[in-house]
C-alpha cells in the first residue's frame, strides 16, 4: 500500500476513504498526444480529497438500500456485479445522485489528472513506465477487448494493483473502469478543438482499453445518459472550502 492511502479522512463513504491531495500548483493536459489534450500548462490547484478507490458495487447497493434510487445495470452479472468490483452500467446522473447523496461530488477533469499526475505531470500515476500487470487492470494491445493477463477477464477488485498507486496513494486512476467527471466536453482553452455541453467526460481507461487510452490524459467524450457500459465507473470527491 502507498503511504498516502491511508487517508486521515475516512469520509462518507464506508471502507472507501478520502485521499487528501494538497493545494500547489500542477501540470494539466499535454503537447505531444491526442489535439484535444493541449495545450500543457502549470495551474495553480485547491486542495481537495477523492476516494482511494472507485465506487464499488457493495457501495452503490447500500446507496441504492437508503435512497431506492435504482440499481446498476450490471448489479446481477456474475462478474461484473461482484461486490467488491467497481460498480458499472451507471449513467451520469446515476453517479451524481451517488456523490451527492453522500455530501460528495464528482472530480472535474483537473482534480481527476492532478490525482492521478500528481504535481509534475506523469503520464501515468506511478511514473513514465507503461502498464503492466502488476500496475494496472487493461485490455488488449488492440481496442477494445479485455483479456486475462493481468489477472482479471474483466473488472478487478477496486483495492487491486497496488503496485499503480498515485502520489498520494490513489488506486486504479488509470484502468479498471473509465470514471465519469464533472465536466461537460469542452476545448481546452486556446485550441480549436470542437466540442459541446452535452457530452460529459470520462477518465483513465478500462479493463478493455488498448495502451492509446490508458493515459491520465486521455478524454473521452461520453453520452451522460448511456448506462449500459460495462466498462465506466465513477468515484467521488470532497472539495476544500
Amino acid at each position: 500500500m502507498a503511504s498516502g492511502a491511508v487517508a486521515g479522512d475516512l469520509g462518507p463513504i464506508a471502507g472507501n476513504p478520502l485521499v487528501e491531495v494538497p493545494a500547489g500548483p500542477f501540470v494539466f493536459g499535454r503537447d505531444d498526444g491526442p489535439e484535444n489534450e493541449s495545450p500543457r500548462r502549470l495551474i495553480e490547484g485547491q486542495a481537495f480529497a477523492i476516494n482511494r478507490t472507485e465506487i464499488t458495487n457493495r457501495q452503490y447497493e447500500r446507496f441504492v438500500a437508503a435512497t431506492g434510487h435504482r440499481r446498476a445495470f450490471y448489479a446481477d452479472h456474475p462478474l461484473l456485479g461482484i461486490a467488491d468490483r467497481p460498480v458499472v452500467g451507471v449513467s451520469w446522473s446515476d453517479a451524481d445522485a451517488f456523490c451527492q447523496h453522500y455530501g460528495l461530488v464528482l472530480p472535474s477533469e483537473q482534480q481527476y489528472e492532478r490525482a492521478a499526475r500528481g504535481t509534475k505531470g506523469r503520464v501515468f500515476p506511478w511514473g513514465e513506465a507503461p502498464p503492466d500487470k502488476m500496475r494496472a487492470n487493461a485490455g488488449s494491445d488492440v481496442c477494445c477487448t479485455g483479456d486475462d493477463r493481468d489477472g482479471y477477464l474483466m473488472t478487478a477488485p477496486a483495492d487491486a494493483f497496488a503496485a499503480g498507486a498515485s502520489e498520494e496513494g490513489a488506486l486504479n486512476l488509470v484502468g479498471n473502469v473509465w470514471e465519469w467527471t464533472g465536466d461537460a466536453y469542452r476545448p481546452y482553452e486556446g485550441t480549436s478543438v470542437a466540442g459541446d455541453e452535452r457530452h460529459r467526460v470520462l477518465r483513465g481507461g478500462a479493463w478493455n482499453s488498448d495502451p492509446n487510452h490508458l493515459t491520465t490524459t486521455y478524454r473521452l467524450a461520453y453520452d451522460p445518459d448511456f448506462r449500459f457500459a460495462a466498462n465506466g465507473g465513477f468515484r467521488c470527491v470532497r472539495s476544500s472550502p
